[in-house]
C-alpha cells in the first residue's frame, strides 16, 4: 500500500490530468472566419458579475468555449449550450459554463455559445444573428467531429430562457439556412432541451425578448417576424426529440410557452418530455431552490432512455 502522502499526489495528478483534458479548449475561440451579418464598430462586450451571476453584455462578436470530457478516442454527445437573458445579455455563468461542467461529468462534450446580442449598430438585420450564431455553432460541431470527439449523430441545442429561443428557433428552422454552408452539412439539431424557454413571440411570450430581437413597429414585416420566430407554430413532424423544464409560477416567461410547445410536438408525433415545477419562478439554471427535485436527474433519465448516452 502506498503511503498516504504519496497516495494523494498520485491521486491530485491524475485529477490535474483530467481537468487539464477536459477543459483543454474552454477558451473562448472565434465562431467565424469572417462574421456574416455584420457592420464594423467598436467593441463594446462586457463581463460583471455583481449579483454573483456571470453577465456578458454588449456581444457582438460571436465566439464559444467547447468542454471535452476527454481527449481519447471516444466519440462522445455534444450539447451546444445559449443561455438566456432576453437578447440583451448572456447569463453566461449558471446558464452556460456550469452547465457545461455537468454535461462533462455525465460523459457528455459541451458547446457554450457567446452569440450576438441583437443590435441595429453591429448587424444589417439583427433579427437573424443569433440563429446564425446557432447555426454556425451545429455546423462546426459536425465539421470538427473527428477531432473533437463528438459522435456527430447525437449533437444537440440547449437553451435557457431567450437562449431557449433560439434553440428551438434552430430545432424548426434548420433548414433555413442563415450561414454559408457549401457542403450542405445538416444543421439539425438530433435534439433539443429547453430550460424555461421563451418559446412564442405573441400574447403569451416575453416582450422583451421579442423587441429586443425583432423591434416593436406595427408592419407587416414585423408581424411576418412574429409568426416565423413563435417556434409552437413551426413545429413539423422532423422536429428533433425534446426535454423542457418550466415552472408553473414563472411570471416572467408564461409556462404555457413550454406546455403548448409540448401540445404541438406530441400533435406531431415528435418525442417529447415536459416537467413542470409547482413554484420556482424563473432563472435558477439547474437547481430550483423551492424544490428536492433536480431537474438535471431528471434530463439525464431521458438521455438514457432515448440512447443519447448509456
Amino acid at each position: 500500500m502506498l503511503p498516504n502522502k504519496i497516495f494523494t499526489i498520485i491521486s491530485l495528478l491524475v485529477y490535474l490530468i483530467f481537468f487539464n483534458m477536459s477543459t483543454s479548449l474552454a477558451q473562448y475561440q472565434p465562431l467565424y472566419k469572417t462574421i456574416p451579418n455584420n457592420i464594423s464598430s467598436k467593441n463594446q462586450e462586457a463581463e460583471s458579475s455583481s449579483t454573483g451571476i456571470l453577465i456578458v453584455e454588449k456581444v457582438s462578436i460571436p465566439s464559444y468555449q467547447y468542454f471535452r470530457v476527454a481527449t481519447d478516442n471516444t466519440k462522445r454527445p455534444c450539447v451546444i449550450i445559449c443561455p438566456g437573458g432576453g437578447y440583451s445579455i448572456l447569463a453566461a455563468g449558471h446558464e452556460g459554463t456550469d452547465v457545461a461542467k455537468y454535461f462533462n461529468s455525465i460523459g457528455v462534450n459541451a458547446m457554450v455559445l457567446k452569440y450576438r446580442i441583437p443590435s441595429a449598430e453591429n448587424q444589417t438585420d439583427k433579427s437573424i444573428a443569433p440563429l446564425q450564431d446557432a447555426q454556425q455553432a451545429i455546423l462546426l460541431a459536425r465539421t470538427h467531429a473527428a477531432s473533437w470527439g463528438i459522435d456527430q449523430n447525437k449533437i444537440g441545442i440547449m437553451g435557457f430562457s431567450a437562449g431557449g429561443h433560439l434553440a428551438s428557433s434552430l430545432a424548426t428552422h434548420y433548414s433555413d439556412v442563415k450561414i454559408d454552408n457549401p457542403s450542405k452539412v445538416s444543421l439539425r439539431p438530433d435534439f433539443q432541451i429547453l430550460i424555461y424557454p421563451v418559446i412564442s413571440f405573441g400574447p403569451e411570450g416575453h416582450e422583451g425578448s421579442r423587441i429586443n430581437l425583432i423591434g416593436n413597429a406595427k408592419d407587416e414585416k414585423t408581424n411576418k417576424a412574429i409568426d416565423y420566430f413563435s417556434s409552437e407554430k413551426q413545429i413539423t413532424k422532423d422536429a428533433p426529440i425534446a426535454f423542457l423544464v418550466h415552472s408553473k409560477d414563472d411570471d416572467a416567461v408564461p409556462v404555457a410557452n413550454s406546455i403548448h410547445y409540448y401540445d404541438n410536438l406530441i400533435a406531431n408525433k415528435v418525442p417529447a418530455e415536459l416537467y413542470l415545477y409547482e413554484k420556482g419562478g424563473h432563472g435558477y439554471g439547474m437547481k430550483n431552490p423551492t424544490s428536492e427535485i433536480v431537474w438535471t436527474s431528471i434530463m439525464k433519465s431521458w438521455m438514457q432512455k432515448n440512447k443519447i448516452i448509456q
